[in-house]
């Protein structure tokens, strides 16, 4: 009986570890077709994404089978749980991915207001941390999540640079406005991309230890009386 649930469970992570090459690969075909404004492979990037939204159903139901079948009880509903919840936030990035291909098509091939620099750089940053979130999460490395998890902060720093060099623009010549305000979609896009990563990276903590804590709290700034 016992080995039996332990197949089903690694046929979950085995369907959520496809979940993710899914997603990894429609994020950095969507950044690409940005790079190289092609508007037919951000459509087909466009077109794939309700294939990852039924695959992500699908395992859901399989985690539902699974508990209703075999009533797994404390970490082996943990990690159950966790799936569940890691598959949602990897339909998010896929939407993500989605979103940055549409706002491909607006731009069009209208010619870029600046080389793209650090958009590449925070695809690249979220691929490597998603990678290894999962392995992570399948591993039950507690201490890796929580190292990969601060590395959403790298993210941030990228976007920030984004950010203020695109508001430079906008200030300089309002005829980039529109093109930058499109680009900084795309980079909040990305952005986001890493917090759903530092979520992944929270249910690992939670499967191994039982603990569900947020990480990388931003703790508020205090104005000075």
């Amino acid at each position: 009986m016992r080995r039996a649930f332990d197949e089903d469970l690694e046929a979950l992570q085995n369907q959520m570890l496809e979940l993710g090459s899914m997603v990894a690969e429609a994020l950095a075909r969507s950044v690409d077709a940005l790079k190289r404004q092609d508007m037919e492979a951000s459509r087909q990037v466009i077109r794939n994404d309700p294939k990852i939204n039924e695959k992500r159903f699908a395992i859901e139901a399989d985690c539902l089978r699974l508990i209703a079948t075999q009533q797994p009880m404390a970490r082996d509903l943990r990690s159950i749980a966790a799936v569940l919840e890691i598959i949602t936030d990897l339909e998010r990035c896929a939407d993500y991915a989605a979103g940055i291909a549409k706002i491909t098509l607006m731009i069009g091939k209208e010619p870029f207001i600046k080389p793209l620099i650090d958009i590449p750089r925070m695809l690249e940053k979220d691929l490597s941390m998603l990678d290894r979130a999962l392995k992570a999460f399948v591993d039950r490395d507690v201490e890796a999540a929580r190292r990969i998890a601060a590395e959403d902060d790298d993210v941030d720093a990228l976007y920030d640079q984004v950010n203020n060099e695109l508001i430079t623009f906008m200030l300089r010549d309002p005829r980039t406005i529109q093109q930058a305000t499109r680009l900084l979609w795309v980079a909040h896009n990305l952005e986001r991309f890493a917090d759903r990563v530092t979520n992944i990276c929270e249910r690992v903590v939670f499967t191994v230890t039982g603990e569900m804590r947020e990480m990388n709290i931003q703790e508020p700034e205090v104005e000075p009386q």
